[in-house]
């Protein structure tokens, strides 16, 4: 117990700073990755045979390969490009923070993707039935019907993937990102307890995860509401 508290009194604000830049990152992804997740997902539903073969393609890339790989591809690959290095989005481009965010986003839309697709066969086919006798077009349909619809079915799922998000971010210190893994290896390396420090680390994701699931049980609560008073 000694040790743990000698961590905490030296790394402290370290492994506070290292959770923010976590959550900061979970966040961001999760969001920017759900609205990138839903064209993924209607793109994989089209009959338009150049729209389904792209997302197909997407989808299975980043699906079908490590997140470690597409981070390093992100992160060293984007300054092989000339036009890259020379456009004026490379300060931006060449940074840790914003190659793991562009990392991270396409990855979990990828898996989103399917999740939201998932939600969307699994809507009823009665609902869109009525929202076409009721006059809807295809779009109006899908915004005020099927999307919300199919939120709330893909919501368990999608809470697991957001959690498989959180330790995906792990991997960002790789790319000497220090977020809570990259302090918890920095602190490690300096005081010789990588034990209490990983225990440690690993306590706050855990609790970022009771955190995580214990969000999406309000949502669940909130979006399926009617659904129960139906019943």
């Amino acid at each position: 117990m000694g040790k743990i508290i000698e961590i905490l009194s030296q790394y402290g604000p370290d492994l506070l700073s290292g959770l923010f830049l976590t959550v900061q990152l979970v966040t961001l992804a999760a969001i920017l990755g759900f609205l990138l997740a839903i064209p993924v997902a209607l793109g994989r539903l089209s009959k338009n045979p150049l729209i389904f073969g792209l997302t197909s393609a997407y989808s299975m890339f980043f699906r079908g390969t490590p997140l470690l790989i597409q981070l390093f591809l992100v992160y060293y690959g984007l300054g092989q490009f000339e036009f890259i290095r020379d456009s004026i989005l490379w300060p931006i481009l060449r940074e840790a923070y914003v190659c793991a965010l562009i990392t991270f986003v396409l990855n979990t839309a990828a898996y989103t993707g399917e999740v939201v697709r998932g939600g969307i066969l699994a809507v009823p086919k009665g609902e869109i039935e009525a929202a076409k006798a009721h006059g809807m077009s295809s779009f109006t349909a899908y915004r005020y019907i099927i999307l919300p619809r199919a939120f709330s079915i893909c919501l368990p799922a999608y809470s697991n993937e957001v959690i498989i998000l959180l330790k995906g971010t792990a991997l960002a210190s790789t790319i000497t990102m220090m977020e809570l893994m990259g302090v918890s290896q920095l602190a490690a390396s300096r005081t010789f307890m990588p034990i209490q420090v990983f225990a440690i680390a690993g306590i706050l994701y855990y609790l970022l995860t009771l955190t995580i699931t214990r969000l999406f049980a309000l949502l669940e609560a909130r979006f399926t509401k009617y659904i129960t008073h139906a019943r």
